[in-house]
């Protein structure tokens, strides 16, 4: 722990990283001694490795730390580095960017040796997820599902997040970056859960969450969950990218505070030595005892897209499908527990699938709702490949009990900047997949057509999207219930719930809207399905 004594003219932290270059692991030891540290206070850096010289003052500015002293001192470099931008001293100027893309692509000292150089190019087909997760290890110590009962047809509820309060954001950025224990974010936390359930019910929803108020942001949270994964700032992942400048220019473009979003750093075999939503809910449960509760979690693709960065996992996993495989067996163990607890839903998110289809490639193309950072191939593999983990990970799990949500991007509340296009290249996909609820983006015109929904099974549930989050006013009673009138037609009212289309705070740092809106964005639908089951008799 940093010690607050220490002078800001003085290093509070020195440590040595001997010949490791900043792709071969130096940065995320930079990151692991820079967070503690208040703003200001100095970090002392020695080095033996020459290309340092010329990455270090490059990362600095990219990243908005200041490089105070750069000098050579026998063999080694040492370098001192300021958190943000120095008091003693401006920031010197960094080299040019051309030097960070060339970093090499390691991993970090912590990972164990490289088994191989390239074991799926792009372009090439992958080997089938079968393969690799037919060595997968279920426990069979792991608990059966409890016995809970149903969800009403259109029942009432968000599709995850809420907004969190100020100090709650403050605490979980004190967290982050080590400066707060563990127990005493919980405590904050468990405040801010019962605002967000306490809002939830007031509002008459009949499925409660606890807002995700724990987290970062809705996926890369288990990034500080996991064995052998370390969350670091998207801008500590610049220098890996193909042209820095450019992906920086496409994250201010999107909207988005790439300086505030951490994004999961596998350096080691994943593992799970504790829960990934477990708490969250034992907690909820002890607030709200006779609720009907939802979990989420990040979905098997979403999470291989986002933790497989050839730069740094590749030295864990030969290959992506292998990190798939353990992405499968943590999501498991953890659905087991889940279930077993009384969780009524468990929600499976993938908005990434969405942008596989509609998203482009390339320059100016990138699109930020889920963080993937990684290449994709091409568009019927990444399906196929999607589809395959889903189906591993609910495999012989009770379906009605289990969900999946998709959009096209909730960072933002500017609709120009998310993704278009309807659900019909995803339907083979929704189809096949063992659970029995789809909670989807279905108000926004960026979704297209309900009616292509009518090719799905028949016994599978749709939670519609019958309010757009993103907008700053309340929709009327008349709209939602217009909206919900046009999907029980198509699908019957059996086979319909009713939701936002998306969470009102997918990122912690970009609440859509303010938690007084979103209370009364979710009244009005508790409102309205009141209207239809006196109408329907249900």
């Amino acid at each position: 722990m940093t010690d607050r004594s220490i002078p800001f003219g003085a290093p509070a932290v020195s440590f040595d990283g001997g010949d490791l270059d900043c792709g071969g692991g130096l940065l995320l030891l930079i990151r692991r001694h820079i967070d503690p540290l208040a703003p200001g206070q100095l970090l002392e850096i020695f080095s033996t490795e020459s290309s340092v010289e010329e990455d270090l003052p490059a990362w600095c500015r990219l990243t908005g730390n200041g490089l105070v002293t750069m000098t050579h001192e026998g063999h080694r470099l040492r370098f001192v580095v300021s958190k943000g931008k120095s008091v003693a001293r401006a920031a010197q100027d960094a080299e040019p960017l051309g030097a960070v893309a060339a970093i090499s692509t390691s991993a970090s000292p912590a990972a164990p040796p490289r088994t191989t150089t390239d074991a799926t190019p792009r372009g090439r087909q992958h080997a089938p997820i079968t393969q690799a997760i037919a060595s997968v290890v279920i426990p069979s110590s792991l608990p059966s599902p409890a016995t809970v009962a149903p969800v009403a047809p259109l029942s009432v509820g968000g599709i995850g997040s809420w907004p969190r309060p100020r100090w709650l954001l403050r605490a979980l950025h004190e967290r982050l970056e080590g400066r707060q224990s563990e127990q005493e974010f919980a405590a904050a936390a468990d405040d801010a859960a019962r605002l967000a359930i306490a809002a939830q019910q007031r509002a008459g929803a009949d499925i409660i969450t606890d807002g995700e108020q724990r987290r970062d942001n809705y996926a890369s949270f288990v990034g500080a969950r996991l064995d052998n994964c370390q969350l670091i700032p998207i801008t500590d992942l610049l220098p890996y990218v193909d042209d820095p400048e450019q992906f920086q220019r496409e994250l201010r473009a999107l909207d988005v505070p790439a300086a505030e979003i951490r994004h999961p750093a596998v350096f080691g075999p994943l593992g799970r030595s504790r829960p990934l939503a477990l708490h969250e809910f034992e907690f909820a449960r002890a607030v709200a005892p006779d609720a009907t509760l939802k979990v989420t979690l990040p979905g098997p693709y979403l999470l291989t897209r986002t933790m497989w960065m050839e730069c740094i996992s590749d030295r864990a996993y030969a290959r992506r499908e292998d990190l798939a495989a353990d992405i499968v067996r943590v999501l498991r163990e953890e659905l087991h527990f889940l279930l077993a607890a009384g969780v009524s839903i468990v929600q499976l998110d993938e908005p990434v699938l969405s942008e596989v289809v509609y998203g482009a490639v390339g320059a100016g193309g990138r699109t930020f709702m889920c963080g993937a950072l990684g290449a994709r191939r091409p568009v019927d593999e990444e399906l196929a490949f999607a589809r395959d983990l889903l189906g591993a990970v609910v495999e012989r799990l009770p379906r009605e009990r289990l969900a999946l949500h998709v959009c096209r991007g909730n960072w933002t509340p500017d609709e120009s900047v998310a993704l278009s296009g309807d659900y019909r290249p995803l339907l083979p996909v929704l189809g096949a997949v063992a659970v029995g609820t789809l909670f989807l983006e279905l108000c926004t015109p960026r979704a297209g057509e309900l009616e292509v929904l009518a090719a799905l099974p028949g016994d599978l549930r749709v939670g519609v999207g019958v309010i757009n989050q993103k907008e700053q006013r309340v929709e009327s009673a008349e709209e939602v219930l217009a909206r919900a009138e046009r999907a029980i037609a198509l699908l019957g009212p059996e086979r319909v719930l009713l939701n936002p289309d998306c969470g009102f705070a997918t990122f912690a740092d970009n609440p859509i809207v303010t938690a007084e809106l979103a209370e009364q964005k979710l009244a009005v639908i508790a409102r309205a399905a009141e209207v239809l089951r006196a109408r329907y008799r249900l």
